[in-house]
């Protein structure tokens, strides 16, 4: 639903003030009502790591681009780069992929958030960075395929002008504008304590905030009127006109000495001032063939009268071409039902080795049954959906022993199930939020960074299990009992399962699981469940526990769910 509200979706890659470093939400800033937003715990800290765990080539950075142009057709689809050397090469790479925009980010912006080292010495200033991609793009024959944006404290109209000679067309403002809503740059937006009542969740200094609409309006009317006097004396009527070039430039010298021994001849370098290519054209915009996926083809006009209450079943066969499969079908779903439709409503049955991304952002309603196996990013985002992938009745081999689905399945999902009836591949789970997930083993980097939801693996995990993780309950079945020593520890406990809710819970997710699946070793486990319970190991977070904790004493006193959360968020920001 989120995606399907966009005119705009960005993929960002790294951050102009910050570069090569993540986000960290401190506990105290997560109220419940941004924990609700971000699917999280009131009170614990956030996590976001500096990479994106799905990218590691520009093959992945093109596989999450088709993902969301498949999670809604209509919206541009921009990727933001940090301003450094060798930008222009990855610039081209992005625009070969697919995306629409390119937004080329500058040292010099950022609200504070970002720290103090990487504030006053990290980044490059947005000239050069955008200088060089719209170069590389140009000489590759890519310009007219991507619009450029850039950022990182533009200040005026000359700021503007300048960055459209330099290649832009699109500009983005947020230090300023915020200074015209009332920020005074105190650079602690991080610790929830900002004077103006700007960047802050805190009822009384939200008091403060006296920022209107028509001040940011009459702040970019200004910004435009300077811009355009200075496209007048240039000779101008359109920025198209104006992008690229450089041969309006030059050096100024006699302010600053040490300056002047700049050597600014790359930037004002004017040799493709006048390239016929110059700027975006939406008639060369990038085609995804979305008319040929199988979605497009078979499974929503086999949709075209289904209403809310009616159940479909859908057999197809599918290929390790056939990407991103059912994602398409889910945006129409949400588009017209939302979240209404009961579980199990639209049922999937594809028969073969499904490609990358099967079932990404899944809504809920819509269940895909996989005969065979699937490759990367199955699951990704799933959004309430089911997704159930299992070995081919005729496999000679145990699923137990062997992968079913790539690496990084349910990466990023907020709701849903997900059974898996074999081995996960490397960064199973990471950064789930919500969604149930059930496999017979995994690789390297399990659960990193998950912040809500359930995960029971039954067999062996990779190293580094569980890293960062802040939120959600994990089982493993340790039967040789060396996942202490493959577990990351700075941040999860490893208990027994001796709970008598723990033990049913656990019971009831397997026997789920294995109504889905039917598979072999959890039908093993349940036979035999009181003796494969001492090999259970239960794994849960330390901050997580705390406010879980917390929540349920202040219930057990009458006290409401949402005031519960409150209490314990409070009681936790006053301990630290």
């Amino acid at each position: 639903a989120y995606l399907n509200s966009a005119i705009e979706i960005q993929i960002k890659m790294a951050q102009g003030a910050k570069p090569g470093e993540g986000g960290h939400l401190p506990g105290k800033k997560v109220y419940p009502w941004i924990a609700k937003t971000r699917y999280s715990t009131p009170g614990v800290s956030l996590i976001s790591p500096p990479p994106h765990h799905d990218i590691y080539s520009i093959e992945d950075l093109a596989q999450l681009i088709y993902d969301l142009k498949n999670a809604n057709k209509d919206a541009r689809i921009s990727v933001k780069l940090v301003s450094e050397a060798g930008v222009g090469t990855i610039a081209s790479g992005v625009a070969k992929a697919g995306a629409q925009v390119i937004l080329i980010s500058g040292y010099d912006g950022g609200t504070g958030a970002a720290p103090i080292s990487s504030i006053h010495h990290a980044g490059l200033p947005w000239e050069l960075g955008l200088s060089e991609a719209h170069k590389a793009l140009v000489a590759n024959g890519l310009r007219d395929r991507v619009l450029i944006e850039t950022d990182g404290k533009l200040m005026s109209g000359r700021d503007v002008v300048i960055a459209a000679l330099l290649g832009a067309e699109e500009f983005g403002f947020a230090t300023t504008a915020l200074v015209a809503m009332g920020c005074r740059m105190m650079r602690v937006c991080n610790k929830d304590t900002c004077p103006f009542g700007v960047a802050t969740q805190n009822k009384e200094l939200r008091k403060r905030f006296k920022g209107k609409p028509e001040y940011v309006m009459n702040f970019m009317m200004f910004i435009a009127e300077e811009a355009r006097e200075i496209m007048a004396e240039l000779g101008f009527r359109t920025i198209d006109e104006m992008v690229g070039h450089t041969d309006c430039l030059k050096q100024r010298k006699g302010d600053f000495p040490v300056a002047d021994k700049m050597d600014y001849a790359s930037i004002l370098d004017t040799t493709y001032a006048s390239s016929p290519i110059n700027h975006f054209n939406p008639a060369h915009v990038y085609n995804f063939k979305l008319e040929k996926t199988l979605d497009e083809r078979i499974l929503i006009p086999a949709l075209q009268h289904f209403k809310a209450g009616d159940h479909k079943e859908i057999d197809v066969k599918i290929t390790s071409t056939d990407r991103t499969f059912a994602t398409r079908l889910g945006s129409e779903v949400t588009k017209k039902f939302g979240n209404k439709l009961e579980e199990d409503s639209i049922v999937i049955k594809a028969t073969g080795g499904a490609g990358q991304s099967v079932g990404a952002f899944l809504p809920k309603g819509v269940t895909v049954r996989v005969s065979g196996d699937a490759n990367d990013g199955a699951g990704k985002g799933l959004s309430g959906g089911k997704i159930i992938i299992k070995p081919d009745d005729k496999a000679p081999f145990d699923p137990s022993e062997n992968i079913i689905v790539g690496n990084v399945a349910l990466y990023g999902a907020t709701s849903g199930k997900a059974y898996f009836e074999g081995v996960a591949g490397e960064r199973f789970c990471v950064r789930n939020s919500g969604a149930t997930a059930i496999s017979e083993g995994c690789g390297d980097h399990g659960l990193e960074y998950m912040t809500g939801g359930k995960a029971v693996i039954l067999g062996h995990t990779g190293k580094n299990f569980a890293a960062g993780m802040s939120g959600g309950i994990a089982y493993v079945l340790d039967e040789d009992h060396t996942l202490y020593l493959k577990m990351n520890k700075d941040m999860v406990t490893m208990h027994e399962v001796t709970e008598k809710y723990d033990k049913q819970e656990l019971r009831d997710l397997i026997e789920d699981y294995y109504k889905e699946t039917g598979s072999k070793k959890a039908k093993m486990i349940l036979d035999d469940f009181e003796n494969y319970i001492p090999c259970f190991k239960k794994i849960v977070p330390d901050d997580y526990a705390k406010v879980i904790k917390l929540i349920s004493h202040f219930e057990e006193q009458g006290i409401s769910h949402e005031n519960a959360l409150m209490e314990a968020y409070q009681k936790v920001s006053r301990e630290g």
